[in-house]
């Protein structure tokens, strides 16, 4: 049992201890991520709004958070990071302490996506973070390890969240808050240097401070590329919390939130098993090569759902094989984006990131739903399938460009 551990996980020794506090604090911030998973369950079966209404205030939340995104991006390139984090976090635990005690309601809503805005400010100076405490050559198992810590927590929170959904949703607000707090200590007490690793950086990585950030992305046109490829995935990949708990609803009405709440445990527990195994197993292939790899995974397990109705068993195949996908794309993605920019526009660019993504799921939600308003739960199914096959096509455009415009970053 001690060499397959020391198999699954020695690869961790070695990195910079902030990066090891980064890691449980993610993982006590998610041991309590309830609601998140639920949030299309509470609006739809609590509130009793439709798939379209449900699409049209997560779409207005989440235009709010994009200015958010950028201002959190510009402070995580001007002012300290830590603090950043903890101030951020304090607002969210305040925010979910307080909607513990109302009743299911807008205003509890309203509560929640004011913490979301929070937590989406602090995102930008997490990911520069990492990047800053790690090496060229570590980075990968870095962001493997704070992905890691990040879903360790749902493993459990899900299933737990799926059971306190009818009669006791209050207290997971509660579970939410009080986890965070318990992140926020970990990161106040024990992060005390954050000294970027001194490295000779690629030339890729050369600071550029007296450029904008539009600069930096207009002269790279490749990374705009890379992050309309990833925005493609995210349309598909946005479904997980979206067309799949309504699909459940739609099938077992109550007992849809039961089921769901398995596959994102499940979901969290192929992320703990397979991060390790894959960080290891994929430590030789490429950045892109990772991230088409993560396309197909998703693909297929989403492109499932147009051929397994009814069938449970066949959810959790479907779910494994997402996961897995996640999990190299996530391998491929925050080390690929690190790699091609400036150090001194980490937090900036990740913003912009963010921005595309939150872009892609909002419109994906509001696209889907509007489809199920008209046509049936397939159509929507392979309209997903489709969006799939198009990230595939980009992503392969994406290879042969990056390897024409980095060239350094394929010399072995």
């Amino acid at each position: 049992m001690k060499k397959i551990f020391d198999r699954m996980f020695g690869q961790y020794k070695g990195l910079r201890r902030e990066l090891y506090v980064l890691f449980w604090g993610k993982a006590a911030t998610n041991m309590g991520a309830m609601i998140w998973p639920m949030l299309t369950l509470i609006l739809s079966n609590k509130l009793g709004m439709s798939a379209e209404e449900i699409a049209r205030i997560t779409i207005a939340m989440g235009i709010i958070q994009f200015p958010a995104n950028l201002l959190g991006g510009k402070l995580a390139d001007h002012c300290n990071k830590k603090n950043l984090i903890v101030v951020c976090d304090l607002v969210t635990v305040t925010c979910y302490l307080t909607a513990a005690f109302l009743p299911v309601s807008m205003t509890q809503i309203m509560l929640f996506f004011t913490a979301g805005v929070f937590q989406t400010m602090e995102n930008p100076s997490y990911d520069a973070l990492v990047a800053d405490l790690s090496t060229a050559e570590n980075r990968e198992k870095a962001y493997s390890l704070i992905y890691l810590g990040l879903n360790l927590g749902l493993i459990l929170a899900p299933s737990i969240g799926g059971i306190l959904f009818q009669h006791h949703l209050g207290l997971a607000y509660a579970i939410d808050g009080l986890t965070t707090l318990s992140s926020t200590i970990l990161i106040l007490l024990f992060i005390k240097d954050i000294t970027p690793v001194k490295e000779e950086k690629n030339i890729y990585e050369e600071a550029k401070d007296t450029q904008s950030t539009w600069k930096i992305l207009s002269g790279q046109k490749v990374i705009l590329l890379f992050l309309i490829c990833w925005a493609v995935y995210q349309f598909s990949y946005a479904q997980f919390n979206f067309l799949i708990p309504l699909n459940m609803e739609s099938l077992y009405g109550g007992q849809g939130a039961v089921y769901f709440g398995l596959m994102t445990s499940l979901n969290g527990l192929v992320v703990i098993v397979g991060t390790p195994l894959l960080t290891k197993w994929a430590a030789g292939l490429g950045d892109t090569t990772k991230l088409l790899a993560g396309q197909i995974l998703v693909s297929i397990s989403l492109s499932m759902y147009i051929f397994i109705q009814g069938i449970v068993p066949l959810y959790y195949v479907s779910m494994i094989l997402f996961t897995i996908g996640e999990v190299m794309t996530t391998l491929g993605s925050y080390p690929y984006l690190t790699r091609r920019i400036p150090a001194s526009h980490r937090g900036r660019i990740s913003s912009v990131s963010n921005i595309f993504l939150g872009a892609a799921m909002y419109y994906s939600q509001w696209k889907i739903g509007a489809v199920l308003e008209t046509h049936t739960i397939m159509t929507a199914w392979q309209c997903v399938a489709a969006a799939g096959v198009l990230g595939l096509i980009l992503y392969l455009v994406l290879i042969k460009a990056d390897r024409k415009v980095y060239p350094l970053l394929y010399k072995k």
